[in-house]
């Protein structure tokens, strides 16, 4: 029986750890450019032997050193009400809950740029109920120990734009051959539209629905509100 009870404790024990873990590598993250993260090491381990010729390209760079437009673009492609809400848009959860329960399978998440940016540095792809509760557990967080432009920096840092590229710096240079902090607003709606589906558009560059969301980006841009 107490060998039953320890197998039944363990899961909880194994959960903890890994808050505890998260937990204090956000605390680190304040101050640090993270080496890399959980999303960069599982996908670079499946191109590995699908396109084992892709390498990484992760470039860190201060918030300061990215352009604006791309501070804009993001936010008025990904999450309109980031400057504002703790870490969940409540009304895109419910949208997506509705979108998932009419499709009969978990599609649509609702993730802020705190939710994703939790995902991408701790966790994998999956998508699950309980890797979403996990997504909650570590943006609350991120939102409770770090600011805003912090978690913007890290999101910017680590987003995924193609093969093996990781940030806007990579990102800048890769498509345009210019540093983050030179990209004009053009150039930041683009990048900003290749965010949801990066390998994609990697694949498919004249893609038509790249090229409507860039346009609808580029309206919205001037009323995004960065954070402090």
């Amino acid at each position: 029986m107490k060998y039953i009870v320890y197998l039944l404790l363990l899961p909880v024990f194994a959960l903890l750890t890994f808050n505890m873990y998260a937990y204090g590598s956000i605390i680190g993250l304040r101050v640090l450019a993270p080496a890399d993260t959980a999303f960069m090491r599982n996908r670079m381990a499946q191109l590995a032997d699908s396109k084992p010729e892709v390498k990484l390209d992760y470039r860190w760079v201060d918030y300061e050193h990215i352009s604006p437009h791309l501070k804009k673009a993001l936010i008025a492609s990904e999450d309109a009400h980031f400057a504002k809400h703790q870490g969940f848009d409540l009304a895109g959860i419910r949208a997506a809950a509705e979108r998932n329960r009419q499709n009969g399978e978990i599609r649509a998440g609702g993730s802020t740029i705190s939710q994703q940016l939790a995902k991408n540095l701790f966790l994998n792809e999956q998508r699950s109920y309980w890797r979403k509760a996990e997504e909650a557990a570590i943006t609350a967080m991120l939102e409770s120990a770090t600011d805003k432009r912090r978690i913007y920096t890290l999101y910017l840092n680590s987003i995924e734009w193609g093969y093996g590229i990781y940030g806007a710096e990579a990102a800048a240079q890769h498509f345009y051959g210019i540093p983050a902090a030179r990209l004009d607003r053009r150039q930041a709606a683009q990048l900003a539209a290749r965010v949801s589906a990066p390998l994609r558009y990697a694949d498919r560059p004249h893609d038509a629905r790249l090229q409507r969301k860039s346009a609808v980006i580029l309206k919205r841009m001037d009323s995004a509100a960065l954070p402090d």
